[in-house]
């Protein structure tokens, strides 16, 4: 009935399996577990390597990098059960009844999305600004992500139907880290299939740290504009591009472009800072498109 499909990277997902297991086993389903390390050669794969151990799982490290999206192809390619539950290896199970929420509403829906929270406190102030912007701008209610049912589907947590996925797919053109989730909502939206939003959020667990997460961004930012420019998305999905759109209309990417190369210095040392600013960090975002794009 349900492949559970985890794509790693450097991380232990041993704990993360054992309480998938336990739920599955609880809900008297079918069930497999997929774990894939795509190829970080790390010393954490000994602890998942545990994974094979438990009935119905399995953990394979990849010899050669695939990139995110690719790995998660590969991962449904392999997968049986005719429904698809996408998880990130640092997700943290915070509900105990989180398989029986999904089984529970299954229903008609071809997509549904969980959503996703981050830690109450900040775990550390290198990790203000991943955890800043996941606290107060990626994390939303159900009631709020249906409002924009596909431009809100991400997944990190999310169920699909196989048929569903295989007419879509993660591009696996683009290698940069970044907006897999927006190509990949985007095509669905064009599909059309049912979607829908619950509150069945799983926790961030591994929170990058802010020098990680500013590298991040920039390749984030490089793989919108290859997705937009090969007319993958349309520019109008992505607010980020309909604000980049705007400025070059009147020009002002120009203005935008020296705003970024005069204070970059500044604007990252900021976001690498104890205390980041999300207002600087979208000023960051779309001083730096600007700039790439001149």
């Amino acid at each position: 009935m349900l492949s559970i499909l985890i794509p790693i990277y450097d991380y232990n997902a041993f704990p993360l399996v054992e309480e998938l297991y336990k739920q599955c086993i609880e809900c008297k389903i079918a069930f497999e577990i997929l774990c894939q390390d795509d190829a970080s050669m790390s010393s954490l794969n000994k602890l998942n390597e545990q994974i094979n151990s438990i009935p119905n799982c399995s953990f394979i490290a990849l010899e050669k990098n695939l990139a995110h999206r690719e790995n998660r192809n590969l991962l449904a390619k392999r997968a049986q059960y005719p429904y698809l539950l996408f998880l990130d290896g640092d997700s943290v199970i915070i509900n105990p009844n989180y398989i029986k929420t999904y089984l529970s509403n299954l229903g008609d829906y071809d997509v549904i999305y969980g959503g996703r929270l981050h830690p109450k406190n900040c775990p550390s102030e290198q990790q203000a600004l991943r955890w800043k912007y996941g606290k107060f701008i990626e994390d939303k209610l159900a009631i709020k992500r249906k409002k924009e049912p596909f431009k809100c589907l991400l997944f990190n947590n999310t169920i699909i139907a196989k048929d569903c996925f295989n007419q879509v797919k993660f591009d696996s053109e683009i290698t940069l880290y970044g907006h897999d989730d927006t190509q990949l909502s985007y095509q669905l939206s064009l599909l059309k299939p049912s979607v829908n939003h619950i509150d069945n959020q799983v926790e961030h667990g591994d929170i990058d740290t802010n020098e990680a997460y500013v590298g991040k961004t920039k390749n984030s930012i490089k793989s919108l504009m290859l997705l937009v420019g090969s007319k993958k998305i349309e520019a109008n999905y992505v607010r980020l591009l309909q604000l980049y759109n705007f400025l070059n209309k009147t020009k002002l990417n120009i203005i935008a472009s020296l705003f970024y190369r005069i204070f970059k210095t500044a604007m990252t040392k900021n976001l690498i800072s104890k205390k980041p600013s999300l207002l600087i960090y979208n000023l960051f975002r779309v001083t730096y498109m600007c700039s790439i794009k001149q």
